[in-house]
């Protein structure tokens, strides 16, 4: 069993940046990552990372977020940079197992409670 606890998320202005992070404790976890989910809209994955650091992103994010992990910790990061409102949801931080490693696919297992962002224009 993996616990997953994530730091509280915020208030930002667009173009604003802001920083979450989850920390799991419990069974150790081979691959990490974070999804959202908007009012109305479907939860969507956006990034995760493997354990030996493969990364893999969707395209609304790309070269504006960056996630990352410390084993050691056993907490995953995601740095949100050049924020739009429609970055606007509440974000969940998931654990799971390496499906592929290219791309990498992640069988997700474990949730966290999720936290909000909200960006404003």
């Amino acid at each position: 069993q993996v616990q997953l606890v994530e730091s509280v998320g915020g208030s930002v202005q667009a173009d604003g940046s802001l920083s979450l992070s989850c920390a799991a404790s419990g069974d150790t976890t081979e691959c990490m990552g974070w999804f959202r989910q908007a009012p109305g809209k479907q939860r969507e994955g956006i990034a995760s990372i493997s354990s030996n650091g493969h990364t893999s992103y969707t395209t609304p994010v790309k070269r504006r977020f960056l996630i990352s992990k410390d084993n050691a910790k056993n907490t995953q990061y995601l740095r949100m940079n050049s924020l739009k409102p429609e970055d606007t949801a509440t974000y969940y931080c998931a654990a799971g197992v390496v499906a592929t490693y290219f791309p990498l696919i992640c069988d997700w297992k474990y949730w966290g409670q999720g936290t909000q962002v909200t960006v404003s224009s």
